[in-house]
């Protein structure tokens, strides 16, 4: 019983990260239906679009947090709850770094004179693929630990 326990949490895990993939493209889609009111922005459906994505991220972290809990604490796989923790930790600045783009390119829309704000597009664009990357790193490790006992 105690396998398919574990490895109910390993999915539900990867179920969760696949619904942060999917929360973060309709973020994306989200704040381009927002950009395209500009200039006179619906910000009010833009910020209930917000509050809804924060619950849904925050639904999930909580979640993570509790699966983390269980490896750690029920299955003895402090490996496996330490991926987890940089996981967590890098997607908090996946979010962060997100809204940075999403301001710049609001900035940009409503100053295309100013090239600067195209620059730091650009740069933000850079973070968030080295955080991408990461992420992806950190997943590989935390699939072959989990996958270590089978």
């Amino acid at each position: 019983m105690v396998p398919t326990d574990f490895k109910a949490l390993i999915q539900r895990f990867y179920q969760l990260q696949s619904e942060r993939v999917e929360t973060y493209q309709l973020f994306d889609e989200g704040h381009e239906a927002y950009l395209r009111t500009g200039p006179h922005y619906d910000f009010d459906h833009y910020r209930q679009l917000v509050h809804e994505i924060t619950l849904a991220f925050n639904g999930m972290s909580k979640e993570v947090l509790d699966i983390k809990e269980k490896l750690h604490n029920e299955f003895d796989r402090p490996a496996l709850s330490e991926h987890m923790d940089k996981l967590q930790s890098k997607e908090r600045q996946k979010l962060e770094m997100t809204a940075k783009l999403q301001l710049a390119r609001q900035r940009a829309q409503d100053h295309p004179e100013d090239e600067d704000c195209q620059e730091h597009i650009q740069e933000i664009k850079q973070e968030i693929i080295k955080n991408k990357e990461a992420l992806s790193e950190i997943m590989q490790d935390f699939k072959y630990d989990s996958e270590e006992c089978d």
